[in-house]
């Protein structure tokens, strides 16, 4: 078996890879994390999928022990402002949809002609917990969902996660880092500060060490790497070629800035808000005591210094003399995530733009498949092969659900918006959007493989965006509508019930303060 596993770099990626492979392996194996105090993380991070409830439960945290800790809030879904229209918004929930006679809720709305152009709140509970800012949970800790069961996970994976869980959450990306740092180093993972100068590989090719500034050479079986979009070990030292998706995701920089705000007088709205702007959209994630806000743009559209002022006016006062942090992003993916003995983990494996909250998803995803591949002193070639098979086909995937995105929104009033209507898409996704304007997005008509988004993300988008002309299914004309009716009025009536009797959001994480 492997004796030793280093990892270069921490921040999120890092620690979220040595805390997890600690859980998983135990003493059996020997962890090494070592990150530079001269190197900075992007800690912006702080939005994500609702299956990363699984991370925590691996590790047997709760969260109690880790939310507050890291100002963590809950997160029911991402809020898109101004993609089809200025002062238009929609949801994209953590919720599945209805089945009515074989049809679901989104099917039968549109069959209906779309009664409002909010299909999110007559055909899902969260848009009404939103835009009400309503927690998912009551006060005494009861998820708002009876039916739905509340059993932690235990140590399953992405792949058990059956039903939707209701809810993700926002963090501070830094102090969870930090946190996980603790966790990790208490069950005896080494933490060594020092500077890599040298990455050394044996008559293989393979790396034999990596050598620090001060603390010598770090010796391992396999070698992690979490540097980010350097990739040091991965394309730097390994040569692994980097196969960009700029083609058809041009926004490559982002600004961003974190702005104190006053929680109890503002409320704490449970969703991250995607607000579309002349050359990108600027994200916007309620932290307990602050909102960490941000403007991913296109270089090709938007200097850097309009994007600062860009996002400055959004914020409004509240960002006078607040520093902003300036990123410039790699969007795409290495050829192969694991090379020889190393295997990339964050945004040195790849990055897309995180318009869903994917780049914590990816280092979820990334590592949960190293332990179910992870290799014996033989090093299967074939463990290498299927591991690297997943994880492209997982980031594709989700680079297709976000040109879908662009593609689809509505809005084309400058040249940036009117070039998403031209710019090349993937072949897939036009044959799929095709199949789409006269059947809604299911199970068997969008992106095959495992990328994290259910059919329904899809159907929210198009419904959403307004870009794509859609046409009612032909059988609803022919069905009786009685029992949808039904349906459509028991959702309003819960809607209301809950929006009476769930806290804000606010007040249900003020409780623990």
């Amino acid at each position: 078996m492997l004796e030793s596993i280093v990892v270069v770099g921490g921040g999120t990626s890092g620690w979220m890879t040595a805390s997890y492979l600690s859980a998983a392996f135990g003493e059996r194996i020997s962890v090494t994390v070592v990150e530079s105090a001269r190197v900075g993380t992007i800690g912006v991070g702080e939005a994500t999928f609702s299956t990363v409830r699984h991370f925590f439960e691996y590790l047997g945290l709760s969260e109690e022990t880790w939310m507050p800790a890291c100002n963590a809030t809950y997160k029911l879904g991402i809020r898109f402002e101004n993609w089809r229209a200025p002062g238009h918004h929609f949801y994209h929930p953590f919720e599945r949809q209805r089945v009515v006679d074989g049809f679901t809720l989104p099917d039968w709305w549109l069959a209906d002609g779309g009664a409002t152009e909010r299909f999110d709140k007559e055909c899902f509970l969260v848009g009404t917990l939103c835009d009400t800012m309503r927690s998912p949970r009551h006060m005494d800790g009861a998820l708002f969902e009876g039916d739905l069961t509340d059993r932690p996970a235990g140590r399953s994976t992405l792949a058990e996660q059956g039903t939707q869980f209701p809810y993700a959450y926002h963090f501070d990306a830094a102090l969870l880092a930090d946190f996980l740092r603790d966790y990790a180093v208490a069950r005896g993972v080494r933490h060594v500060v020092d500077d890599v100068v040298h990455v050394a590989r044996d008559e293989r090719g393979w790396i034999s060490h990596v050598a620090t500034r001060g603390s010598g050479d770090l010796a391992g079986d396999l070698f992690v790497d979490c540097t980010g979009f350097r990739g040091l070990l991965i394309n730097d030292a390994l040569d692994e070629p980097f196969e960009s998706y700029q083609d058809t995701l041009p926004n490559d920089s982002a600004v961003a800035l974190r702005v104190p705000v006053d929680m109890e007088r503002e409320g704490l709205r449970p969703c991250t808000t995607s607000t579309a702007q002349a050359a990108g959209w600027i994200w916007t994630i309620p932290l307990f005591g602050r909102v960490g806000t941000g403007y991913v743009y296109a270089r090709d559209y938007c200097t850097p210094e309009e994007a600062e002022r860009t996002l400055r006016r959004f914020v409004g006062p509240a960002a006078d003399d607040l520093e902003a942090n300036h990123i410039r992003m790699r969007i795409g993916r290495s050829r192969r995530s694991w090379v020889n003995n190393c295997v990339a983990v964050g945004l040195s494996s790849g990055f897309v733009e995180p318009l869903e909250s994917t780049g914590i998803f990816f280092i979820q995803h990334a590592i949960e498949q190293l332990v179910k591949h992870f290799p014996d002193a033989d090093w299967d070639p074939a463990l290498r092969s299927a591991y690297n098979t997943l994880v492209n086909r997982c980031m594709d995937g989700v680079r297709e659900f976000l040109v879908l995105h662009y593609y689809g929104a509505a809005r084309a009033d400058n040249e940036y918006w009117r070039d998403t209507k031209t710019r090349k898409i993937p072949d897939s996704l036009a044959e799929r959007v095709e199949q789409w304007r006269t059947k809604l997005p299911h199970p068997e008509s969008v992106y095959p493989h495992y990328h994290g988004f259910e059919a329904y993300s899809y159907v929210c988008m198009v419904l959403g965006l307004g870009g794509i002309p859609l046409k009612p299914s032909p059988a609803l004309r022919m069905l009786d509508p009685s029992a949808a009716q039904r349906e459509f009025r028991l959702l309003a009536t819960q809607a209301e019930d809950l929006r009476r009797t769930l806290p804000s959001q606010y007040a249900y994480f003020a409780q623990f303060r």
